[in-house]
C-alpha cells in the first residue's frame, strides 16, 4: 500500500510541479476556449489526451517503444504552440450557455496524438524513478492515476478562472482567450528555444 501511494504522489506532484510546467500549460492550452458551461466538450478533449499519453506511458515504461528524450522535450512545447494556435481561431458562440457545434474532430484528435507526445515525456520520469525494479505493474498504474488526480485539479483551476474572468467579470471571452492563449504560446516558445539550444550544444 505504501507503494501505490507513493507513486500515486509522485504521478501528482509530476503533472502540477511549477518546474515542469511545460505539461500544465499544454491542458491550458487545452482550457483556454472553454468555461464550466461547456464541461462535455473538456471531458472528451481531457479523455483524448488521457488515452494518447496513457498509451505511451505504458508502452515506453515497459521499454516497447524508445525515443531519445531530447526530441520528446522539443515536441512537448510544439504541441503547446500548435494548440495555442487552435485557440487563435476559435469562434465563439454568442450566449452564455451556447454551445459551439464542432466543425470536425480536428480538435479532439490532436488532443489524442499530443497525449501519445506528453506520454513519452512522462515515461521518461518514471523510468528515472523505477531504475532496475523488476515489478512495473503497480507502480506504472499508481503513477497513472496521480497524473490524472493532478491533471483534473489543473483543469478544474483554468476552467474556474475562464469563467470568473469572462461570465462574472464580464470580459470578452475572445479577448480573454486571445490573451492568455498568447501569453501560453509566448512562454512555449521561449522553453522551445531554450531546448534547441541544448539540442545544438
Amino acid at each position: 500500500m505504501s507503494e501505490v501511494l507513493t507513486y500515486l504522489k509522485l504521478g501528482y506532484q509530476h503533472i502540477t510541479d511549477i518546474n515542469g510546467f511545460d505539461h500544465m500549460l499544454f491542458i491550458a492550452a487545452l482550457c483556454a476556449v472553454y468555461s464550466l458551461y461547456n464541461w462535455k466538450h473538456v471531458l472528451i478533449l481531457v479523455t483524448a489526451f488521457t488515452i494518447g499519453h496513457s498509451i505511451t506511458l505504458v508502452l515506453a515504461t515497459l521499454k516497447l517503444v524508445n525515443m531519445d528524450t531530447v526530441f520528446v522535450e522539443i515536441a512537448i512545447p510544439v504541441t503547446i504552440i500548435v494548440s495555442c494556435i487552435f485557440n487563435f481561431f476559435h469562434k465563439f458562440p454568442k450566449g452564455m450557455f451556447a454551445e459551439k457545434k464542432q466543425k470536425s474532430g480536428v480538435r479532439y484528435i490532436l488532443a489524442l496524438g499530443f497525449g501519445l507526445i506528453h506520454g513519452l515525456g512522462f515515461s521518461s520520469y518514471l523510468q528515472s524513478l523505477l531504475g532496475s525494479e523488476a515489478a512495473i505493474f503497480r507502480p506504472l498504474l499508481s503513477f497513472n492515476i496521480g497524473l490524472e488526480f493532478g491533471q483534473f485539479i489543473v483543469v478544474g483551476i483554468f476552467l474556474g478562472l475562464n469563467l470568473l474572468v469572462t461570465d462574472i467579470m464580464g470580459a470578452r471571452k475572445n479577448n480573454w482567450n486571445l490573451i492568455v492563449s498568447g501569453i501560453i504560446c509566448g512562454m512555449s516558445i521561449m522553453l522551445l528555444l531554450d531546448r534547441l539550444k541544448v539540442l545544438w550544444g
